[in-house]
């Protein structure tokens, strides 16, 4: 996962502070940043470098590369964020979340056998609208979560229950061909959100 040790200037607005780690998070978790990248420091020249990888994954390409410090950087940030959930990659999703959740656990949320999951992980077939779908909806829930589990915490996250989710897990609630826009799913999106909520609300 993405790890930050510092925060630096112009990234000080708590606004901008939270957009910037949310698309860190995101772009993780869906694959679009390099095996173990560090970044020590939150600041424009380790932005710009994430925005490149972002856009090489063909998401974000009108995007200012060169971002600024000023007012518009928040809502620069934003649009970032909109682009990516907006992106399904399955073609860089898989692997991430292979890493992150493992073959047991990232079918069994997704729906789908093993064997289908290793054939669309490497390619050897199409991933299907509605599986790469649910596999983005896992990637962005993925990276919500990064911000506050390691990598066992998160696989442990889908299988605990909760208070919020009437005593469920959200496991329980990705079944079978689920899709994203359904109650369950979002409510497990939304309690996901909710320990990265933004420092406005």
């Amino acid at each position: 996962m993405i790890q930050i040790e510092s925060v630096s200037s112009p990234f000080i607005s708590p606004g901008v502070v939270f957009q910037a780690i949310t698309a860190l998070g995101r772009a993780d978790a869906m694959g679009l940043l390099p095996a173990h990248e560090r970044i020590e420091s939150l600041d424009l020249p380790s932005f710009r470098k994430v925005v490149r990888h972002i856009r090489g994954a063909g998401i974000a390409r009108t995007l200012p590369l060169e971002l600024s410090d000023g007012v518009g950087l928040e809502r620069t940030l934003e649009r970032l964020n909109i682009a990516l959930e907006e992106s399904p990659v399955p073609e860089f999703e898989w692997n991430r979340l292979v890493e992150v959740l493992g073959l047991p656990l990232l079918p069994r949320l997704l729906g789908i056998s093993a064997i289908s999951a290793r054939r669309y992980k490497a390619a050897a077939r199409a991933t299907p609208d509605d599986v790469a779908g649910r596999l983005h909806f896992l990637s962005l829930t993925v990276g919500d979560l990064s911000g506050a589990y390691n990598e066992m915490g998160i696989r442990q996250w889908f299988d605990r229950k909760r208070v919020q989710l009437s005593g469920r897990a959200p496991s329980e609630l990705l079944k079978g061909r689920w899709q994203p826009a359904q109650p369950g799913p979002r409510q497990v999106r939304e309690l996901a959100r909710a320990l990265t909520c933004s420092p406005a609300t």
